[in-house]
């Protein structure tokens, strides 16, 4: 009977704290109350200071409410913390604060989440990071989950939906959202909401071929920059040809020295997982994929389409070298000035639009806009963001790249 007591005292005294929390936040938040009040949290009884803690009663002591973050999830939803732990979305943070153009940028764009930060914030911060970050003024925004599951309402459906990438998988470097939607894929998607295709109609989103079952690992084969090695050695089967454009690639990236050794900045890459670094690891995420297109396709036919995307990444990567190879020239003949932040004897990719001349910065836009949707927009079934926005383009940037050597070489 004291036991029967003493849980009743609990849960009446849980549901007081609640009621003090809404009693003040209907006026103050009224949008967080009203989210919360549709939310499943709401229907299992799980109140404010489950997540916010309960040191905080009034606008005096605000600092003492609870910084939310992924491990706060966690103490619920701790089997999808972990495959969100080990996909990419949670190396985000991280993946932003090594690049070195970040430090160049106003901080409203990064800590201020205006910019790149408004979407590397889903990836995991530590708690040092996260008191840097609110003493500068950043106070919101550090659950990584809500980048989703917005809160308060935190809604599963909504997260499911296409709409739910769109903010940060749009634009310039990575259109996903453009090129899905406009895609066979994501029409079907859109009439199959509009009511013109039945309800079992094959119609995938983005979680489905990204998120199968659930699984908040979110990776895929070639990674971000769409490089493949095999401990720094070609992947199997691969041309000489293919490789030695990789090479390029990669010592334009700053993860290879002009003798093709690796530099520090390979570990950079290797621990934010934005490229491929084994073959194993490639046919891991490859057969995953493969699996995800065979449930509504043959076998043949996703081995097919997904091989002709490697090929497309192939060809970018011979209009890339080119172009790489020739502001490389540049720099040892001394007619472009190595800027003196560029460890080696090639353009820095990484640098963005920091980059000094336009000759530069026509190669910063050939690698992060063009060859991404080159490449992109073939693994997207989106035949015209693959030539038109891509391919297309990268021909263009590399005719003005070796029209522009070519008239600073007459000058010089």
């Amino acid at each position: 009977m004291y036991r029967l007591n003493l849980i009743a005292l609990l849960v009446f005294a849980t549901f007081a704290l609640a009621d003090d929390c809404v009693k003040c936040h209907e006026d103050i938040t009224p949008g967080a109350v009203r989210d919360w009040r549709a939310s499943a949290h709401y229907a299992e009884d799980i109140s404010c200071d489950t997540c916010h803690g309960d040191a905080h009663s009034s606008a005096l002591d605000v600092d003492k409410v609870l910084t939310v973050t992924a491990e706060t999830c966690g103490e619920c939803h701790d089997e999808r913390l972990a495959e969100y732990k080990r996909g990419k979305h949670a190396l985000a943070w991280a993946a932003l604060k090594a690049m070195p153009t970040t430090h160049y940028k106003p901080m409203e764009l990064i800590d201020g989440q205006k910019g790149c930060g408004g979407c590397h914030k889903i990836g995991v911060k530590s708690a040092e990071q996260i008191d840097n970050l609110k003493a500068n003024g950043s106070t919101f925004g550090h659950a990584s989950c809500d980048a989703c599951h917005t809160r308060h309402t935190f809604s599963v459906h909504e997260a499911r939906q296409p709409e739910a990438c769109a903010t940060c998988h749009m634009g310039f470097d990575h259109p996903q959202c453009e090129m899905y939607s406009t895609s066979k894929h994501g029409i079907r998607h859109r009439l199959k909401k509009d009511g013109v295709l039945p309800e079992d109609a094959a119609a995938p989103t983005c979680q489905t071929c990204h998120m199968p079952d659930g699984d908040h690992e979110v990776r895929t084969a070639w990674g971000f920059l769409a490089v493949r090695t095999d401990g720094l050695a070609p992947y199997p089967g691969e041309s000489d040809e293919w490789w030695a454009d990789r090479v390029t690639i990669l010592q334009a990236l700053g993860v290879l020295d002009p003798e093709g050794n690796p530099t520090a900045r390979l570990d950079v890459v290797a621990a934010a997982q934005v490229a491929r670094l084994s073959a194993a690891e490639f046919d891991a995420e490859r057969a995953k994929m493969l699996a995800v297109c065979s449930d509504c396709h043959s076998e043949n036919f996703a081995n097919e389409e997904l091989a002709k995307g490697d090929n497309m990444i192939r060809e970018a990567d011979k209009l890339m070298a080119a172009a790489i190879r020739i502001i490389a020239g540049l720099y040892k003949d001394g007619i472009l000035e190595k800027p003196e932040n560029y460890s080696y004897a090639f353009p820095d990719l990484l640098t963005f639009h920091d980059s000094p001349t336009p000759i530069e910065n026509t190669l910063f836009t050939m690698h992060l806009k063009h060859r991404m949707r080159t490449f992109q927009g073939a693994f997207h079934a989106n035949p015209d963001y693959t030539l038109w926005y891509g391919w297309n383009e990268m021909v263009l940037d590399l005719n003005e790249i070796e029209y522009m050597a070519e008239e600073l070489r007459a000058r010089h």
